[in-house]
């Protein structure tokens, strides 16, 4: 019986699916310049015939999960923006995604460390830098609003919200290069320890 159009689209869904985590855990494990198409392929249990059905270039694949990542923190930026529940609500429920997301799996780790190298390493030669500085210092000012908004209600500790979105994102990213380097060792902070230095003592 032959297959359906809904069923060929779950299957190349599937295979995209499987390609972009193999092409994510192998270019944080060995860097995207070290990481080749045919690796890539080997990873995911497909052709390099069939990668490159998908996917033309390993720039493109990393320029595809660079995206992904800019999609997630434009999205928490609307959020923090929207004022629908109180900044320390907004806070909470970001943080406990964090907790959860590297409690789970890896990806949210990984998704990170990719960034980092968008930056450090100039991997993916289009990855579009003006963009990805662009998002980051929109998603920081979010932040950074959102902690002045809760230090005026007195949900927050006083200090320069700059300073402590700066702490906080930094924090972030030092766990997820931790979480990768200790592996089943890792540890993750509580959302409590997490958010120590933001709340009020006895929020």
């Amino acid at each position: 019986m032959p297959r359906t159009k809904e069923q060929y689209e779950q299957m190349r869904i599937a295979t995209r699916e499987k390609i972009q985590a193999a092409a994510m855990q192998l270019f944080v494990q060995k860097g995207f310049g070290s990481t080749n198409v045919q690796d890539i392929a080997d990873a995911a249990g497909i052709s390099i015939g069939l990668l490159y059905r998908h996917y033309k270039s390993k720039e493109k694949l990393f320029n595809e999960l660079v995206d992904f990542a800019l999609a997630g923190m434009a999205q928490q930026m609307e959020y923090f923006e929207s004022n629908e529940v109180s900044p320390k609500q907004a806070m909470d429920q970001f943080v406990h995604e964090i907790y959860n997301d590297m409690m789970t799996g890896e990806q949210f780790a990984n998704l990170l460390i990719l960034m980092q190298q968008s930056f450090l390493t100039g991997g993916g030669a289009a990855v579009n830098h003006v963009e990805v500085t662009r998002v980051s210092e929109q998603l920081f000012a979010a932040t950074a609003k959102l902690i002045k908004r809760g230090q005026e209600r007195g949900e927050f500790r006083s200090g320069n919200p700059d300073e402590m979105v700066l702490l906080f994102y930094s924090t972030i990213h030092g766990l997820a290069a931790m979480k990768m380097m200790l592996q089943h060792n890792f540890q993750m902070p509580s959302p409590v320890a997490l958010t120590s230095f933001l709340y009020k003592e006895g929020e």
